[in-house]
């Protein structure tokens, strides 16, 4: 049982008391940890999401180890999204991933194309001042007006993702009131200044969240991110929007077909 009175996943394995340390065919030894992850990557994969995990000290009695050993096998498999810490109610089998594909799309299309339901919440919108690296990147002279526009992105509620758009304010005059209006940036590029995005460079990295990230994403401090960067054109080739935007590791992954070049 949980603290709270629900059920538990038991993980059944006639090897489970005193997991040994087996040498791999190789003659490496395997660290003790990594055999009870095996046993619980068993259990996310049998089990549904939302299937409370074993509390640390049952699964270290269970298994005949110590509860830093249960610890690292969990964290890990928090890391890798197949389980799920919640603060304060345990650890439970983790959601699927969400599989989005790379091109040239909005989150919005991103996530209805997944069966989500997608919603924004606005963070912060305001102007700055463009430094030297930012002001190339949107063609306008260091010290021009950039509208900076953050906001938590949800799918079905559950938030996936920290956007940070930058945009020329002397190219887009009134583009904070007509976004209030518009509801969507792309749509009030189109509609209100006759601009569409034709083609982006986008960059993927990994990243560690921050306090502030951990707190806006309600994942753990240090979880690792997926740190994207778009840099979007027009149709003839002028620069729109630059884009930092923070994906939770744990619950996105991102798909591309590749060709061999001819």
């Amino acid at each position: 049982m949980t603290s709270d009175g629900g059920s538990t996943a038991q993980v059944n394995d006639p090897q489970a008391k005193g997991l040994a340390v087996q040498p791999s065919p190789a003659g490496a030894r395997v660290p003790k940890y990594y055999g009870l992850k095996r046993h619980l990557l068993q259990l996310t994969e049998t089990q549904p999401a939302g299937t409370p995990v074993p509390p640390e000290r049952a699964l270290a009695a269970q298994f005949d180890t110590s509860r830093t050993t249960v610890r690292q096998a969990l964290q890990e498999l928090v890391v890798e999204g197949r389980l799920e810490r919640i603060q304060g109610k345990g650890t439970f089998v983790a959601k699927p991933k969400v599989a989005q594909a790379l091109q040239l799309t909005s989150y919005t299309e991103d996530m209805r194309a997944q069966g989500l339901e997608p919603t924004s919440r606005l963070i912060e919108v305001g102007y700055i001042t463009a430094d030297d690296r930012l002001a190339p990147l949107l063609d306008i002279k260091p010290g021009g007006r950039v509208l900076r526009i953050e906001r938590l992105r949800l799918a079905n509620g559950d938030p996936m993702a920290i956007e940070v758009a930058h945009l020329s304010a002397k190219r887009f005059p009134a583009l904070r009131r007509n976004l209030v209006k518009h509801n969507s940036l792309y749509t009030a590029l189109r509609e209100v200044y006759g601009v569409t995005v034709a083609e982006a460079e986008e960059t993927i990295e990994t990243t560690l969240a921050n306090p502030r990230e951990a707190g806006l994403l309600g994942s753990d401090l240090g979880l690792p991110m997926l740190q994207l960067s778009r840099h979007s054109f027009d149709g003839e080739g002028a620069p729109v929007e630059w884009v930092r935007s923070i994906y939770r590791g744990d619950r996105y992954k991102f798909i591309t077909r590749l060709q061999r070049p001819e």
